[in-house]
């Protein structure tokens, strides 16, 4: 059995070992097992942490939980904490005021900004910015010294992402900004002139970064690339209840097969269309389509109750894009790969639309007047209820489920994070891959990266 490999691997005659998975926003490791022939006879993804949030959130204060499950993720707390203050808010009976609920939007759809240009340019670039036979030495770095300019914008647009929503809400990771009943603090006519004229920029880069990957890389993406992990699945996402219209922060959910039919519920109802599957050997939930009847299943040739989230399947649940740059963009990629498009590689292209809706809906929300009106807090009683906080984090779908006793103290808590969702769906395009590209035995560098591609294409 002939073996050449490269990176961080370890191989033993019959198996392989891919620790870490690199340039992901978390930790992972991949498994692969060969049969007596050298071809892939099992491949999987392994979460390697349990984070048990859960569980210690339970006998807290439920206004204190919206400050603790930031720490989640140090990527989107702001998608964390916006979907749990929305579940203590349907605990408590709270309604938030309409200006409460811009900023409370602004927020959520400004840290889709800067966490899409870190996963393109940061996390993914590398992948096709830099020659493949340097496949070992892909990193931002080897961006920045083969397109140094390009490195620089990038960076600072990242930056100023940040800071806009740190000079405004006070802090760009671990935010406290968004309470129960609405936001801690109304916008000032300075502030939003201030964040409109640099949300005009972001939407000037956004536009850059667009028109650089089609040129750059999505002309490159050859009928192999485009077959790279990809699989048949259905998809989840977020939708305007009015017009079925892409949607970030309130809407309904749209679960969509891979025929293009589809279910759509509240978010407090998603436990009768999604149901949470159990695999020994991962600490992780596999959540699936319950509401289909089919059961589970991650085998290549039958799926059952496979679906999708994250940005490829929010563009293809969406009827359409209320932003015109970020439509006329939808209408030609449906046109190039329908609906609903499969290729996993389109994450990416999918990925950077969303950065353009992004940034035209900040501008959107900057140009309301309501935005500064002063009263963007209702009062808060703590009691017993239940409540569901369900917004789109740039990972996927996320729901935050609490329940309350009648102090207002977490009695019971499931979250299910946008990766989790698509658990199932990264460990059967790694399988497709692996499967495709690991015959006889002979295990290739360039193999085993374009495995780790399969995997970041969901950034997971």
């Amino acid at each position: 059995m002939r073996q050449t490999v490269g990176g961080p691997v370890s191989v033993s005659a019959r198996e392989i070992t891919i620790e870490p998975v690199t340039r992901i926003e978390g930790h992972a490791r991949i498994g692969l097992r060969l049969d007596e022939n050298g071809d892939v006879a099992e491949a999987r993804v392994h979460i390697m942490s349990m984070r048990g949030f859960e569980k210690f959130i339970e006998g807290r204060a439920a206004e204190e939980v919206p400050g603790i499950v930031t720490r989640i993720c140090g990527i989107c707390p702001w998608q964390h904490h916006l979907a749990s203050n929305k579940a203590v808010d349907g605990c408590f009976g709270c309604e938030v005021p309409p200006a409460g609920r811009l900023l409370r939007e602004l927020t959520q759809v400004l840290a889709h900004i800067s966490d899409k240009v870190l996963h393109f340019f940061f996390l993914a670039g590398p992948d096709f910015f830099v020659d493949s036979h340097q496949f070992a030495a892909g990193n931002i770095m080897k961006i920045a010294a083969q397109a140094p300019e390009l490195a620089k914008r990038v960076i600072e647009m990242r930056y100023r992402g940040q800071m806009m929503l740190e000079r405004f809400a006070g802090r760009s990771i671990h935010p406290d900004a968004i309470v129960p009943g609405g936001f801690s603090k109304p916008m000032s006519r300075s502030e939003r002139e201030r964040l409109h004229a640099e949300a005009l920029d972001q939407l000037e880069f956004a536009r850059f970064a667009l028109d650089f990957a089609k040129d750059r890389v999505f002309s490159r993406f050859d009928a192999g690339l485009m077959q790279l992990g990809e699989i048949n699945t259905g998809f989840l996402g977020m939708v305007n209840p009015e017009d079925g219209s892409l949607e970030l922060s309130d809407g309904i959910l749209r679960l969509m097969r891979p025929d293009g039919s589809f279910h759509e519920f509240l978010g407090r109802e998603y436990t009768d269309f999604i149901g949470e599957h159990v695999e020994p050997w991962s600490y992780a939930k596999f959540p699936y389509a319950r509401a289909w009847g089919e059961g589970f299943s991650m085998l290549l040739d039958d799926p059952r109750g496979i679906y999708r989230t994250n940005c490829l399947a929010r563009i293809n649940v969406a009827d359409f894009i209320r932003t015109p740059l970020a439509q006329a963009e939808l209408l030609e990629f449906r046109s190039l790969f329908g609906r609903p498009a499969q290729s996993t590689m389109l994450y990416h292209w999918a990925r950077l639309i969303e950065l353009l809706y992004a940034c035209e809906k900040v501008v959107e929300l900057l140009e309301n007047p309501a935005i500064t009106d002063q009263q963007v807090r209702s009062d808060v009683v703590p009691k017993a209820g239940r409540g569901v906080g369900c917004v789109e984090a740039p990972r996927g779908t996320l729901i935050h489920d609490y329940s309350t006793d009648e102090n207002g103290f977490i009695t019971r808590a499931n979250l299910i994070v946008g990766t989790t969702h698509n658990l199932a769906p990264i460990n059967m395009s790694v399988n497709r891959v692996a499967r495709d590209l690991i015959k006889n035995g002979e295990v290739t560098g360039e193999a085993l990266n374009r495995i780790e591609m399969a995997v970041r294409a969901y950034d997971p």
